[in-house]
């Protein structure tokens, strides 16, 4: 069983089918016996993901700003929910308490949380699983920027090979299991909440 990290969208405006997608996820999460790890939102895919690992018998932490719980948008409903006083803070704590990193489709918050663990992965900061799952083609602008940036010399073939692309949830989790290997579990979310700002 891994704590698997989600990153995906909170926006309201998006198409539905994203939320159906991330209530997909969630669910399949669940049934192959995982637990997750958000960013402690209630709404649109972020809720829906964690939602759906609740109603899988799934155990969902989430980690969340104060200044989001401000207004209104944490998911009470969590099993653990971290409150830390800002979001560099929060990207901390989803990192630490991760098993792997799964990136949904999403917008500039999430971008910057993809990129920055799969830095630290590339960098050798960590070895946990960062895989995207992109089952629209929304990422295929990304994709090829960073395939360009490779071919000129600015990424490294080891960089591009920590970062796996999928299109099926089934796939993106087969990815996540596969390079989990024999990585050790996260720490229990007991140990966590003590030292959460």
């Amino acid at each position: 069983m891994a704590r698997i990290c989600v990153f995906c969208a909170s926006s309201l405006r998006i198409d539905p089918h994203y939320v159906e997608l991330a209530a997909q996820v969630g669910a399949a999460i669940a049934a192959r016996g995982h637990d997750l790890v958000s960013g402690g939102g209630s709404i649109s895919m972020m809720g829906a993901v964690a939602q759906a690992v609740r109603d899988g018998g799934g155990h969902t932490v989430g980690v969340i700003p104060q200044a989001l719980v401000d207004r209104e948008v944490a998911d009470h409903a969590a099993d653990e929910l971290i409150v830390t006083a800002d979001m560099r803070g929060r990207k901390g704590k989803m990192e630490e308490l991760a098993d792997a990193f799964l990136t949904l489709p999403g917008g500039i918050g999430t971008l910057e949380e993809l990129t920055e663990v799969w830095v630290s992965a590339s960098l050798g900061m960590h070895a946990k699983p960062v895989v995207v799952l992109d089952p629209t083609g929304l990422y295929a602008p990304l994709h090829e920027l960073i395939r360009h940036l490779a071919r000129e010399n600015f990424l490294s073939e080891a960089a591009l090979d920590t970062l796996a692309w999928t299109t099926t949830i089934d796939a993106a989790l087969d990815q996540i299991e596969a390079r989990l290997g024999e990585l050790p579990a996260a720490p229990a979310v007991a140990d966590q909440v003590e030292s959460a700002p």
